[in-house]
């Protein structure tokens, strides 16, 4: 794994984001899906995160929406295994949320929440970068918002959890990976973005 910055890959990784978000809009907003991976690839690179990890960043919404949608795992494994390799493609599945149970039961919202949860903990260092990231941008996006509006209540009405939900989903998200490890300096920015949200 080389270090972090400009290579052709993660060139050839935003291009397959941008494609895959190309008509999709922030909830709420005309702004364009695809600088979220955009946004993750920087935080990742300034945390000094290897290539795989930024990929996987990079990726991590495409994998996400095909396993909302159903896509099965063989389908991936052609898909973004077969271009990016397997490490970028497990550590975005490790931290997607899952439709499914292992049984092939249909979780609610809040089951696919608490496995995400419980699953994070566990997860490879990557993946908890991957996660860690994919959080400071969710809060960051969240502050930016509330500093360009007079009307706060609408950028809360975007929150699928609402405000309390949100702020306690990234709490419980920030004490998972601090308990795990790895990714301290992501979640000590996560803490500092939550703190700022709650003020």
């Amino acid at each position: 794994m080389s270090l972090s910055g400009y290579s052709d890959r993660i060139n050839h990784a935003l291009a397959f984001a941008a494609k895959h978000h190309d008509q999709q809009v922030r909830k709420g907003t005309r702004l364009p899906y695809s600088t979220h991976a955009a946004n993750l690839a920087v935080i990742l690179t300034r945390y000094g995160c290897p290539d795989d990890v930024v990929v996987a960043g990079i990726l991590l919404d495409v994998v996400r929406d095909w396993v909302r949608d159903g896509v099965d795992a063989a389908v991936l494994a052609e898909r973004i295994g077969g271009k990016f390799g397997g490490e970028p493609l497990a550590m975005a599945m490790e931290v997607a949320e899952r439709r499914v149970d292992d049984d092939g039961v249909e979780l609610s919202a809040e089951d696919r929440r608490a496995a995400l949860l419980y699953r994070i903990g566990g997860a490879s260092p990557g993946a908890q970068w991957v996660c860690a990231a994919d959080a400071v941008h969710a809060v960051h996006v969240v502050l930016s918002d509330l500093r360009r509006t007079a009307f706060p209540e609408t950028v809360w009405g975007r929150q699928p959890l609402g405000r309390e939900g949100t702020l306690a989903w990234y709490a419980a998200v920030a004490d998972r990976l601090g308990a795990a490890g790895p990714c301290g300096a992501a979640v000590a920015e996560l803490r500092e973005g939550l703190a700022r949200l709650a003020e």
